[in-house]
Order: C-alpha cells, then sequence, then structure tokens
C-alpha cells in the first residue's frame, strides 16, 4: 500500500506527448493513469517483489495465467534434498542497462541484504525459509532452505540488483532507491514524485527490444481527475472504479479490461483500540455489515463478497464461513458484553461510548463508500464509526489505534498473505499485521502452513486460519474486488491477470506492455 500523492490536474500529457508516441504513430508512446506510486524503487526495500517490475527482473516470472517460467533463469530451479535445495542457472549474456554484465553474484547480494536485519524492508518475513545462498561460478545459484517450503520458487520472481552498483551504498538510503539499474525491458528516466514516472525502452533488453519506447505513468490520485484526463486523451490508460470505468462502456475508441484479483477491502480494528480491542465489538461489527449490498452497489457487481481474507472461488477457500447480515445477532452480542444503548442510539460501556475514527485515504472513491456504507451498518447496531479521509502521512502514525478502510491481497499461494496479514511476529511492521492481531492458535496454523509439505496438512492450517477469523475477527471483510481498466484501443497484446492487491503500476492490461505492438 504506497503512500497516494496528490494528483496533478494539468491538461497537457506527461511528458510532452499526446500518447501518439515521438514517431507520430500510434504506440511509440504510452501514458497510464495510476492512483498512486513506489515510496521507492529498490527491490532490496520490496519493490517489485511480486514480479511485474518493468525496471528489474527476477530469476523466474509468471505467464499470463500465472504459471512460472523462466525470466533470468534460463529454466525452472532443480530441487534437491526433499525440497531444501533449489539450484538455478543464469542466462548467459544478460546485462544491466549500465552495461555491465549479469552474475550469480548480484543474485547473491540481492538476497542476503534483504534478509540483513540492518535493511528496512517488510519482505524478509516472506523468505523466512532460506538459510544460505550461494554462488557456484557465474551463472549458478543454489538456495539452502531451513525447512522444505512448498512455494519458494514463486518467491524467486523477486527482482535481482546490481551489486556492483547497490553494493555501494546504503540500501536504506542511497540513490539506488530513486535511480535504479536493472535489467529489465525499461529504463527510469524521470521521476517527479507525486507527478509522473517516466521509463525508456532498455536497449540492453536480453528479452528484445521493446515496441513501445516510452511509458509514462501518471500519478493521479483523485479518480474523477483520472476519468476526465482520460477522456480528454491526456491519458491512454487508466485503472477506475466501476461507475467511472462504466462511462466508457460506448467509446468505440477505448477498451474496458477486467480483471479477476485477490484484492480485498477490510477495515481494521486494532486490539489496543479503546474500543476495537473489545472482540463483541469486533463480532459485532462483522455479524452487521451487508457484504453483498456493498458489492451491488458500491462495485456493481464487479466483485464478491469478503468473508475471509481468500476469495469464494479459491481453492483454498474455507466453504462453510460465509454469512449474511444479521443485526439481530449483533445487538445481542453487544447485549451480552455490557454494551447498552444510550439516548442517541450509540451504546456504551463504563462511560464509553461505543464509537471510533474509519480513516480511508483521500481521493479513492471506493474505499470512501465502503467507509461510509461500514459506517451506517454499524449504526444500525449501535456503533458510531466516523469515517474520515486522510492521506497516507495522516494515517501511518495511527495505524496501531485507529481502524484503516486498507486493502490486501496477494496471488500465488495462501501463505502469501495470510501470513503478513495476521502472524503476530509481524504486528505493527508496517503495513503488515496493521491490526495487530494476536491469536497462538493462528500463528501456530499459518507456521503449520507454511511449513508443511502435503496438502491436506496445509488445507487443515489455513481451515484453521479461517474459522479463527470468524470466531476472533481483527478485521472486518468486506468485499473482494474486480480491478477495472480502460485502455485506448491501438495496441496487440493487451491482457489481465489474476491481480493480487497492489495494481494499477505494476498490474493492469499493460503489464506485459514491453510484448506488446502497435496497430498499422
Amino acid at each position: 500500500m504506497a503512500a497516494l500523492a496528490v494528483g496533478a490536474g494539468a491538461c497537457s500529457a506527461p511528458g510532452g506527448t499526446d500518447g501518439a508516441g515521438a514517431d507520430g504513430k500510434a504506440g511509440g508512446s504510452v501514458v497510464i493513469g495510476v492512483a498512486s506510486e513506489p515510496d521507492t524503487l529498490s527491490p532490496l526495500l520490496g519493490y517489485g517483489k511480486d514480479g511485474n517490475s518493468k525496471i528489474f527482473d527476477g530469476l523466474l516470472a509468471r505467464d499470463t495465467d500465472l504459471r512460472l517460467k523462466p525470466a533470468l533463469a534460463k529454466a525452472l530451479p532443480e530441487i534437491g534434498d526433499g525440497g531444501r535445495t533449489y539450484t538455478y542457472r543464469l542466462r548467459e549474456g544478460v546485462e544491466f542497462s549500465d552495461g555491465e554484465p549479469l552474475t550469480a553474484d548480484d543474485v547473491v547480494y540481492t538476497y542476503e541484504t534483504i534478509l540483513d536485519p540492518a535493511t528496512n524492508t517488510t519482505a524478509r518475513s516472506e523468505l523466512d525459509a532460506v538459510e544460505s545462498v550461494r554462488a557456484d561460478g557465474d551463472h549458478t545459484v543454489v538456495f539452502r532452505l531451513k525447512y522444505p517450503y512448498a512455494p519458494f520458487a514463486a518467491r524467486t520472481v523477486l527482482p535481482v540488483v546490481p551489486e556492483h552498483v547497490a553494493g555501494r551504498q546504503d540500501p536504506n538510503t542511497g540513490s539506488f532507491n530513486t535511480k535504479p539499474v536493472g535489467t529489465g525491458p525499461y529504463t527510469l528516466v524521470d521521476w517527479r514524485k507525486g507527478e509522473r514516472l517516466t521509463f525508456a525502452a532498455n536497449p540492453h533488453y536480453w528479452g528484445g527490444a521493446p515496441a513501445v519506447k516510452s511509458l509514462t505513468m501518471a500519478i493521479v490520485a483523485d479518480d474523477n481527475v483520472r476519468a476526465t484526463r482520460l477522456r480528454s486523451g491526456d491519458l491512454d490508460g487508466a485503472v477506475l472504479p466501476p461507475d467511472l470505468a462504466a462511462t466508457f462502456a460506448d467509446d468505440r475508441g477505448r477498451r474496458t479490461y477486467e480483471a479477476k484479483t485477490y484484492d480485498f477491502r477490510a477495515v481494521t480494528l486494532p486490539t489496543a483500540g479503546p474500543v476495537t480491542g473489545d472482540r463483541a465489538i469486533r463480532r459485532a461489527l462483522d455479524a452487521a455489515v451487508d457484504r453483498r449490498a456493498m458489492v451491488d452497489r458500491i462495485l456493481d457487481g464487479a466483485g464478491l463478497p469478503a468473508y475471509g481474507p481468500l476469495p469464494a472461488d479459491d481453492p483454498w477457500y474455507t466453504e462453510d464461513i460465509e454469512r449474511d447480515q444479521d443485526l439481530g445477532a449483533a445487538r445481542r452480542l453487544l447485549d451480552r458484553a455490557g454494551w447498552k444503548e444510550g439516548g442517541d442510539g450509540v451504546r456504551a460501556k463504563d462511560g464509553r461510548r461505543a464509537a471510533f475514527t474509519l480513516y480511508y485515504p483521500s481521493g479513492d472513491k471506493v474505499r470512501q463508500d465502503h467507509a461510509l456504507a461500514y459506517a451506517s451498518d454499524a449504526r444500525r447496531a449501535g456503533i458510531e464509526v466516523k469515517a474520515e479521509g486522510a492521506t497516507w502521512e495522516v494515517i501511518e502514525p495511527r495505524m496501531g489505534r485507529d481502524a484503516v478502510l486498507a486493502g490486501f491481497g496477494s496471488v500465488g499461494d495462501p501463505d502469501f498473505g495470510l501470513y503478513t496479514l495476521l502472524h503476530s511476529s509481524l504486528a505493527g511492521d508496517g503495513f503488515n499485521n496493521m491490526a495487530r492481531y494476536d491469536v497462538p492458535a493462528v500463528d501456530k496454523a499459518l507456521d503449520a502452513g507454511r511449513r508443511g509439505q502435503d496438502p491436506g496438512t496445509r488445507r487443515t492450517a489455513y481451515d484453521t486460519v479461517q474459522r479463527a477469523l470468524v470466531d476472533d475477527p481483527g478485521y472486518t471483510f468486506l468485499t473482494h474486488i474486480d480491478h477495472l481498466y480502460v485502455l485506448a484501443d491501438r495496441w496487440d497484446g493487451p491482457s489481465t491477470q489474476l491481480e493480487p492487491h497492489e495494481h494499477g503500476f505494476a498490474s493492469g492490461p499493460w503489464w506485459n506492455v514491453e510484448e506488446w505492438r502497435p496497430r498499422v
């Protein structure tokens, strides 16, 4: 969840083009409107860790259907010792954008730096299984794991950085964070914070020269402004909420793309909060919310009710945890816990009103609408929720005690999203475990799911987690949202993948922009 910047509202195209390209033909240049920008462009601090970075490559990548495929490695890994060693053999002749060759030492440096406790990255827990990584010559890398970790290969989509550049700097503060060098199809030309990032095709790219020579990501936090700039031709494409995407339905020059996702919206309910710390409050809110109405009215049907962090069509989903709105149950829970209704309809206990603030990022209309609907449902149970928009700079210091309308979701394996969302060891670690959720049985199940090799054992573990979240919720799960994009229909090649929470910048129909070809 990158901090949202205030979007520029200028009417001229970022980078000084109109989307037709420097060569005057459609396709040479692409300008995309997105809601947020990364805090850093360094993989050492988490950028691009799930793949699809345009600046970097991982050992592996994912295809349209999320199947793993070779990238910097010339083949999928050789797995040995009962799943405790992974050997990767690198492509030869790959160069970084500065012309220096990629070697196994760059891979070792990347992983060892992320695993170093002195590096300020929240991605370290995702590599917990790694015991060591070593180079065996210039083109072979061997990982040794502490324990067999079933989805490890999917973790190696992590981008690789050049030791000869990044290794000379402090990974936390060095200029590499904003002036990266990678092996990917594009290089960063210019980054104007809060306004745009401009990329140019990498002449040294091992995968072949992209036909799209210039790519600009315009940072436009406000959904309505983004739609307006797209309609005016200032943008070639944009990520949009359902109601605004629908306004382009009859536009023959543009195409709408819908991506299925693991992205969910939820309200964090910090256990340290004076009101949200009460389990009865959290359970009552879970019962009071009308998830189906949110899907219908806020998402225009482009999504699913969220009964937990995994969507109902996921193979790891626990199928009998669905629950409809039940205001009677919510009121009974509060009655039994001693929360008595006051004259203004708001309950109180021991002199404390059942009231708290719910923050959402300003300019995000979908989250605002979720927050307002949530507050309305809560009020019917006797809980006052004040929905308040703010920047992430305002929200972040308050996350430990105040509720936040947050977005999460990872693709690939249940461990990828659930561990960082719920494990107590990560409570308060940036955007990890924002609710400070701490349930020993859940920690035990998450550890079992992470270390288990038998699919049945892992299923039992994740069933335990999902049921525990119903009985003792640290979040109110609201909806799983489909991602909608509108793009000028001038290229062959755009497509969508099953997407994580992070979208717009790395995901979207432009995830494979280096493969696009302009229509003649």
